[in-house]
């Protein structure tokens, strides 16, 4: 009796630890940001897709900006505070590396490649990144202050720190579980 007993819990916890090993795997991470301009306008939005091997997915779509080049940035804190929007904090940065893509010594997890808006003032950018995650870990974007998604006035040079001379701070949306 005792050792049919100890073989049901033995199958118990081994199905349990196997269904939820399945459920993380299968887990959908998401999130959007809804994008606002210094006077608390919409102008967009973007969306954050956790992949299956970890990599966020992040889709942008913007209208009513200035033609060329803008930097774009995820900011440590969830606060788009106008028409500064310095509430957001500095550039996502959990790791302590330097700023930009070209960097040596960087890149901030919260670099991106620079937003190309046309001559319609619409933007739009896809990219895939594996520097942040969605899931629970050390680089997540829902911290305890949240995050941001920033997009600035000019490009970013993608190696000056600490901000990539990308200019004043002209969008900004709190990124937030969907």
């Amino acid at each position: 009796m005792k050792a049919g007993l100890v073989l049901l819990m033995t199958i118990s916890a081994v199905l349990m630890f196997a269904t939820t090993g399945y459920a993380h795997e299968s887990a959908t991470y998401s999130a959007t940001a809804i994008m606002k301009d210094v006077k608390g306008n919409t102008v967009g939005l973007a969306t954050f897709t956790e992949e299956a091997n970890g990599s966020v997915h992040i889709n942008v779509n913007v209208r009513g900006l200035n033609p060329g080049l803008h930097g774009i940035h995820i900011h440590y804190k969830g606060k788009c505070t106008g028409p500064s929007f310095t509430s957001a904090g500095e550039h996502y940065n959990p790791l302590g590396k330097e700023h930009g893509l070209n960097n040596p010594k960087g890149p901030h997890a919260g670099d991106l490649p620079n937003l190309k808006v046309g001559k319609d003032g619409k933007g739009h950018m896809s990219v895939t990144t594996d520097r942040v995650t969605l899931s629970p870990g050390p680089t997540t974007l829902f911290t305890a202050n949240g995050t941001s998604l920033v997009i600035h006035a000019d490009p970013d040079d993608q190696i000056t720190n600490p901000t990539g001379n990308s200019g004043a701070r002209i969008v900004c949306g709190v990124i937030e579980k969907k």
